[in-house]
């Protein structure tokens, strides 16, 4: 019986429920406008990549996250699906169409009222209305709690005063800030009748319409970094900008006219953190970002793997192709296999993130259960990217270090995807934190007889992985008991955390010389990952 093979059949089950998005998100790689060419000088390169931008805003699809009455279709994951795959296009591509689309438009429609989303929401979404996502500052980019930019409010005036108190308050590393944003969803301290409420967004306008920096605003350019040569990030500094009491994007809490605020959610703590989770979409966004560079980088090395020959093995003519090599193999199926895997636990993640945020689910526990996967996925994902990325480059050889074969750029580009939307080391400590939290729950009133069944239940996982009987017990597990949180549960089980990184899970070799266990994890090099509270 002759076997044969499908590829439409295999394309549309490894792209998932969110196919068509996908495919949409590539097709923006077919425009020559959006490649970036290594030898273009800095302005050259900002101008393409906000090109990309605009053609992204023509297909219609950042619009697909608004509401009905918007123009929308409620559908979150949509949106997020597609933008992920134009990093074959430009990671530069995919990071300024994040801060437009995902943070800055995604801010204003998360944390804004409906009069605010008729003012400037549909603007963003279309690409009409240019805007930054103004939070990290030099002094505080994981503390978000305590950024120092404030955001008084004048009663007689009816108006917040926007201020930048020292220099570490300075806004920092923004994306678009330097060259196109007109306005920025600027993160602040709330003050009024002289009490600090604590941090919350507002509209700021920063440009005019022609592009000139408004008064009171300064704005620096960062110039060049060590890779996303096409996003425009930048400095901002405001000095007594004075903004309407509507542009406080008030969802989670307001001011009247007489400074009297009100929030519906009592505690400070809780509020903050609420307000935060709306924003989980740009963790979630580079979670797959970094899955489709991986997914680019192994279709350069494979198929430069098929074509490369070198070393006459078999007879005295015929080279030998480099794929043919056990070692060859070995170094590049290992990670081909981890991107798969990523690939289909991000499909879980989406689905999860479309059910909080369509409304299908958006219960308490489902909203903290998205946070906690999308932290640990986002940082498991970008480092394993690196990874990756470096070695498909070492597998080409000298050729992979050319410009014009993209690896050498993907890598630099990748690198800073650990540090934006949470330092990865901070995003791990979050969802241990949550993980302990949980496991807190569960003992906080266990008696002799719920003790002994976790005891037993312990020894049970650890016959199971010590026997590598773990994986056919999962599959009759998913079978006949399948439960929305099964999934979760192996990241919960002490096997999860024995390796120390996570990252020693992608199959990447030893260093010559090393003891077993002591695995190259690009940087990390072995190192244990110490989780303490955050």
């Amino acid at each position: 019986m002759k076997l044969s093979l499908d590829p439409q059949a295999i394309n549309n089950a490894l792209d998932g429920r969110w196919a068509e998005a996908r495919r949409q998100g590539r097709t923006l790689a077919l425009e020559e406008i959006t490649h970036e060419d290594p030898a273009d000088d800095l302005e050259t390169t900002r101008a393409k990549t906000l090109a990309g931008v605009e053609l992204m805003a023509d297909t219609g699809l950042p619009m697909v996250a608004l509401p009905p009455a918007l123009g929308g279709r409620n559908e979150h994951a949509t949106n997020i699906a597609s933008f992920e795959e134009t990093v074959t296009a430009s990671p530069s591509l995919q990071v300024k169409a994040g801060v437009q689309f995902g943070l800055f438009g995604g801010a204003i429609l998360h944390l804004g009222n409906a009069e605010q989303h008729d003012a400037w929401l549909v603007a963003a979404q279309t690409g009409k209305l240019l805007g930054s996502f103004a939070m990290t500052e030099i002094g505080h980019g994981s503390d978000v709690a305590a950024v120092g930019t404030t955001a008084t409010y004048e009663v007689d005036k009816d108006e917040f005063v926007i201020d930048t108190p020292f220099r570490a308050a300075t806004k920092e590393y923004i994306g678009n800030a330097a060259r196109d944003a007109r306005a920025a969803v600027v993160f602040a301290q709330l003050i009024t009748n002289g009490v600090n409420h604590g941090v919350h967004a507002f509209f700021v306008p920063i440009r005019d319409e022609d592009g000139t920096i408004l008064p009171g605003i300064s704005i620096e350019d960062d110039g060049y970094k060590g890779g996303l040569k096409g996003v425009d990030n930048g400095r901002i500094v405001f000095e007594q900008v004075r903004i309407p009491r509507f542009n406080l994007l008030d969802r989670y809490g307001a001011v009247d006219a007489d400074g009297k605020y009100t929030s519906p959610i009592d505690s400070p703590g809780r509020r903050f953190f609420t307000m935060l989770g709306t924003l989980v979409q740009g963790r979630v966004s580079l979670d797959g970002a970094a899955i489709v560079a991986s997914k680019l980088a192994l279709d350069i090395a494979v198929r430069y793997g098929l074509e490369r020959k070198q070393f006459t093995t078999v007879d005295d003519i015929n080279e030998t192709t480099l794929l043919d090599y056990q070692q060859h193999q070995r170094r590049l199926m290992p990670a081909i296999a981890s991107v798969y895997a990523s690939a289909f636990a991000l499909e879980k993640l989406l689905n999860s993130f479309e059910e909080v945020f369509s409304g299908a689910d958006e219960s308490e526990e489902n909203r903290a259960l998205l946070e906690t996967r999308a932290a640990a996925f986002k940082a498991d994902t970008t480092w394993m990217a690196l990874d990756v990325i470096q070695e498909c480059r070492e597998a080409c050889g000298g050729a992979g270090y050319m410009a014009e074969n993209r690896l050498v750029g993907l890598r630099a580009d990748l690198d800073i995807y650990a540090t934006f939307e949470g330092d990865n080391t901070v995003l791990l400590q979050l969802a241990a934190k949550r993980l302990l939290g949980d496991y807190a729950k569960e003992f906080a009133n266990i008696d002799v007889g719920g003790a002994a069944r976790y005891i037993g239940t312990q020894a049970a996982e650890h016959t199971l992985y010590r026997t590598g009987l773990a994986n056919a017990g999962l599959a009759i597990s998913d079978v006949f008991t399948p439960q929305p949180r099964r999934e979760a549960d192996p990241v919960r089980t002490p096997a999860a955390f024995a390796a120390g990184d996570p990252a020693r899970s992608h199959g990447l070799r030893p260093r010559a010389g090393a003891a077993p266990g002591d695995e190259d994890v690009g940087g990390r090099r072995g190192r244990p990952v110490q989780f303490q509270s955050a």
